[in-house]
This record gives C-alpha cells, sequence and structure tokens, in this order.
C-alpha cells in the first residue's frame, strides 16, 4: 500500500511540474511561434523547411518539450492565418506577442537566435528575413548587431 502511495504520488507531483511548466513557459512558446511566422512570412512563402525547423525546434527546448506539437502547430497556423488575413495585421499581432518576453533577456535572446535560424533554414537568410530580425531586436529592446544583422 505504502509503495502505491509513494509511486502514485511521484507520478502526481511530475504531472504538477510538467502542467506549471507549460504555464510558465506558454508565453515563450507563442512569442517562439510568432517569431517563426513573422520571418517565414518575410519572403512571401511559409516554407516546409521553416516550418520543420520550428517544430525542431520546440521538440528539443528544454523549456518547450512539454507542450504537444499539435497546440504549437495550431499556434503556428493561427500566426499565420493573420498574415493571410492582412500582412501588416499579422506583423503588428506577432510583435506585440512577441513583445511580451522583452523583460526575461535570455528568452528574448534566444527568440532572436531562433528566428535567424528560421530565416536561413530554406538555405537563404535573405535581407527581407534579416530586416524582420532586426525589427524583432528592436522589438525586444536588443542591438541587431549581436546576432551579426
Amino acid at each position: 500500500m505504502l509503495d502505491w502511495l509513494k509511486t502514485n504520488a511521484t507520478a502526481a507531483r511530475d504531472k504538477l511540474a510538467s502542467e506549471v511548466s507549460k504555464f510558465k513557459n506558454r508565453e515563450f512558446m507563442d512569442a517562439v511561434v510568432s517569431g517563426c511566422a513573422l520571418v517565414s512570412a518575410a519572403d512571401g512563402d511559409i516554407s516546409s523547411s521553416e516550418k520543420q525547423k520550428m517544430a525542431g525546434f520546440i521538440q528539443n527546448s528544454q523549456e518547450l518539450k512539454v507542450f504537444d506539437m499539435k497546440d504549437v502547430i495550431q499556434a503556428f497556423q493561427d500566426a499565420c492565418s493573420k498574415f493571410d488575413f492582412d500582412v501588416e495585421i499579422g506583423r503588428a499581432e506577432a510583435l506585440k506577442t512577441i513583445g511580451k518576453i522583452k523583460k526575461k533577456e535570455d528568452a528574448a535572446r534566444l527568440l532572436v537566435r531562433v528566428c535567424c535560424a528560421i530565416g536561413g533554414a530554406d538555405g537563404s537568410f535573405d535581407e527581407k528575413e534579416r530586416a524582420v530580425c532586426r525589427s524583432i531586436c528592436n522589438e525586444l529592446g536588443l542591438n541587431p548587431s549581436d546576432f551579426d544583422l
């Protein structure tokens, strides 16, 4: 009986820790997804290599792998649909979401690095994608030259 209680208590504690982690990092996940959508839309085409690069980052990120990939994909599609509706609205919404992590410098810097990687995922990190990454830096209060932008 005591072993059963210990086992189930540990499982419940682990699940709770995972749920708390999701809550704490949802803002970062939304910012990453919005940044990826913003950079992906810069050249007018959201390529499958850009989507795969974003999914790979989410799956390998200690902070974000707690999220179900279906939720991540849905958030990405939601962000992209705003660009389909109106590019300027999509851009404004993405920057607003990204701006929520401005005070978390480590998270903000990681976001910019991820966005740069997404920009180069299709084999070309062109000037439009670089300009978007610079605007993300500006939104976050970071110096674009720190990222060779």
